[in-house]
């Protein structure tokens, strides 16, 4: 077997094995092996721990529906996971069967980096999506090492076929797919997924160096390529950033496409080169016929960069100019290129003609990044404004490191993600000490002031950033928790009221009762039912005992004119004075009050056994004489059940079957809309509970304070009237990209003149 002749580049894959031999077979077979192995106790940590996290979530479950998907959830794993397991080990099992005898399909193997964060697919499979190309990206680019090697190594193995991250079957990619794939078994929905999915990535891909390293060994061993050294692109840091990239930007792209399988950079770069007309184009990194000289260099466009940047930072964007500097700052975005060419022309004596294509693809993409911000209804204007602010800091960060549009991870697209989110929510009303507006301010301006060439400077203000949000979110959390206890409260109140008012009507029914019967059960009786219902439930002893009383109280009004029903009222009275002793307790009656009340009924149950004559009976009182506190308010009226049948202004048109009803019924708890309130103003509000009672929905602002609650038709006819818009839930950065290859592919007639 042969070695590599220079260990410290890519492998010359000329050496290679015969891919049918024996040894071959041997090797492959080690390999599985000690996948099988691994993997078989990593996914198995996966699954033990699936119980405990599901458990923890239900019992912190904001209400009993979402309670309830978790235990369903629990139910499910435990009765399908030794399916979900075997599916995932044979899956992989057989492809690293299969790798040494064909070249791994297209079925196999991901799509490239570009088409998966771009395509269109349904909510629960894009956030299905996003959870699985975060979890790979991250563990590709920590493990690069070593993962390098094992590739390299089956690739000698398999006759020269290239390995790499995206049909390693041992890789990051191809082991979520696999995943991916068994959990389809299960039944259990996206938020019980989401959770294995962490667990996954917790026990299974943060261990693969572990798994990498014994493959590495044991193919050494057996001699397959012994002095490999991983060669990995290092991040060029601090000033020997920009001599690095300007030395390397051109002749790099092998590498980078080694390290980022399909990268969306170079779908870019061919969508920018078929825009200029030039689509076979790759990039010139040599000196040019036309006047201009040489192209600039990157410390050159740095140079320039920093003057400009220099310039927008001392220029202060008011905050009541918001909505003027929008339209000024979108000339600005689309003009940055020709403003470039003018500053380095400025700093060398010529202004230069043009500049490399890989670095216009770069200005042209982190402009068209700005100019979807000034566009992103999800942004306030004054927002968009602070955020615009940042293009040329973002511009020469891209140049520095081209990567930061590749890597979801890059602290820099985290920090700009994180930004967006923070303001997606902001509103004056919602932001009166101003705290949210003058961070994101804050973070601008030393961006703006400080970034120079040190690309550590976007770790520090994401920390700074996810420390201010941690402290926003308790505060907020707080108090949405009371907002949201405060309504559930009213809502089982108003529910007890309206369910003992049904009870009691319903029994009544067409009967004319006397007016102390009536008041009784109408005001002391059903307050007492009411209490019974909030302490103990509709199906408690204490509340049917309060229903059978009610039937009795009733049959007591009827007129005693036989032995028989006089004796059945006689054996009846015992009964009635013990319930309502306790039940006008219960609703804080006092002794006196107590004792004249039963004083009345005595009376009048001795005028139904014409025990006294009814002409010398003391006339019947009105229930407002009745000698029931004040406190105690009628509850017995026509009170219909929760719905939203007869809401004021849902408009008829809004159907169960209506779309917008349907996507009122998608609607997730942290979902954020822009709402159009009552008085005509505009706030930006999250969908903070959905109640499992009366099914409305509750809104909270940034700081966790209520600002509306609707049924579902009453919010359905405001997003058909458009007084209502969901913000998109995904990043920034994942809809700027989406808009950006959207618009090269498919270029507006304008977009073609230019």
């Amino acid at each position: 077997m042969n070695e590599a002749s220079d260990s410290s580049k890519i492998v010359n894959l000329n050496q290679r094995m015969d891919p049918s031999s024996e040894r071959v077979g041997e090797l492959l077979a080690t390999v599985r092996t000690i996948a099988n192995r691994l993997l078989q106790q990593w996914v198995g940590n996966v699954f033990e721990h699936v119980d405990d996290a599901l458990f923890d979530l239900a019992e912190k479950a904001e209400n009993n529906a979402a309670q309830m998907h978790y235990f369903d959830g629990m139910r499910d794993v435990r009765k399908r996971r030794a399916t979900v397991e075997r599916l995932f080990l044979s899956t992989i099992g057989r492809e690293l069967g299969e790798l040494a005898s064909r070249r791994p399909s297209a079925t196999h193997s991901p799509a490239p980096t570009g088409v998966v964060e771009l395509s269109l697919v349904a909510d629960n499979e894009l956030e299905e999506s996003l959870a699985i190309t975060s979890m790979i990206g991250k563990n590709e680019s920590r493990m690069s090492r070593d993962l390098f090697a094992v590739n390299h190594r089956l690739s000698v193995i398999c006759g020269g076929h290239k390995i790499d991250d995206s049909n390693n079957p041992v890789a990051p990619a191809i082991l979520s797919q696999a995943f991916r794939t068994a959990l389809h078994e299960l039944s259990a929905d996206m938020r019980v997924k989401l959770i294995i999915y962490k667990l996954f990535d917790r026990y299974v891909l943060s261990a693969l160096e572990e798994l990498y390293q014994a493959i590495n060994a044991e193919l050494i061993r057996a001699g397959v390529l012994p002095q490999l050294r991983p060669h990995v692109a290092r991040q060029p840091s601090g000033t020997a950033a920009a001599s690095s990239a300007n030395s390397e930007r051109h002749g790099a792209a092998s590498e980078e496409s080694g390290d980022i399988p399909g990268d969306l950079l170079q779908t870019l770069h061919a969508l920018f080169n078929a825009r200029r007309g030039h689509p076979g184009e790759s990039g010139d990194s040599g000196t040019s016929n036309y006047s201009g000289g040489p192209l600039p260099s990157v410390n050159e466009l740095l140079g320039a960069l920093s003057v400009l940047q220099n310039q927008i930072a001392t220029t202060d964007v008011q905050p009541s100019a918001a909505g003027l500097s929008s339209a000024n700052l979108s000339h600005e975005v689309t003009a940055l290129k020709e403003q470039l060419l003018r500053q380095i022309g400025a700093l060398r004596g010529a202004r230069p003609g043009q500049v490399a294509s890989i670095d216009e693809d770069t200005i042209d993409l982190v402009g068209m990044l700005f100019e979807f911000i000034l566009e992103d209804r999800n942004l306030p204007p004054e927002m968009q404004v602070l955020l615009a602010r940042l293009q040329i800091p973002y511009l020469k960060a891209a140049i520095i490191d081209r990567k930061l549009f590749a890597h979801r991870q890059h602290p820099a697209r985290r920090l700009l993600d994180g930004l967006a989110e923070q303001a997606k929510g902001w509103s004056d009303e919602s932001d009166r000490d101003r705290r949210l507006h003058e961070k994101v301010k804050s973070i601008v301006e030393q961006l703006l002031h400080e970034f120079d060439d040190d690309m550590g400077i976007f770790d520090r203000l994401l920390t700074d950033l996810q420390q201010f949000q941690e402290l926003s979110m308790k505060r907020a959390d707080l108090a949405e928790l009371r907002v949201a206890e405060s309504t559930r409260g009213r809502e089982k109140l108003e529910y007890a009221r309206r369910r003992a008012a049904r009870e009691i009507v319903e029994r009544i029914g067409t009967n004319e009762l006397p007016p102390l019967i009536h008041g009784v059960l109408a005001r002391a009786w059903a307050n007492h039912m009411v209490l019974l219902l909030l302490r103990h439930g509709d199906d408690s002893t204490e509340f049917k005992v309060a229903l059978h009383f009610v039937n009795e109280f009733i049959a007591s009004s009827r007129p005693a004119q036989t032995p028989e029903a006089r004796q059945a009222l006689r054996q009846m009275l015992p009964g009635i004075e013990r319930a309502l002793r306790h039940g006008l307790a219960n609703v804080a009656f006092q002794e006196p009050d107590i004792e004249r009340l039963l004083g009345q009924l005595h009376t009048y149950y001795r005028q139904q056994l014409g025990e006294i004559n009814p002409s010398a009976a003391p006339p019947a009182e009105d229930e407002s004489a009745l000698p029931i506190p004040d406190s105690i308010q009628p509850l017995v009226q026509a009170a219909p059940d929760f719905d939203d049948d007869n809401l004021g202004f849902a408009s008829p048109d809004i159907t169960t079957d209506s779309p917008e009803y349907r996507q009122v019924e998608a609607l997730q708890s942290g979902t954020w809309l822009e709402l159009s309130l009552a008085d005509d103003s505009c706030t930006r509000a999250k969908l903070s509970w959905i109640s499992p009672m009366t099914g409305r929905y509750l809104f909270v602002n940034r700081r966790g304070l209520k600002v509306a609650d609707y049924a579902p038709r009453e919010l359905a006819t405001l997003l058909k009237q458009g007084k209502a818009r969901v913000l998109a839930a995904n990043a920034l950065f994942e809809r700027a990209m989406s808009a950006i290859v959207d618009r090269l592919s498919h270029p507006s007639p304008a977009t073609e003149e230019e």
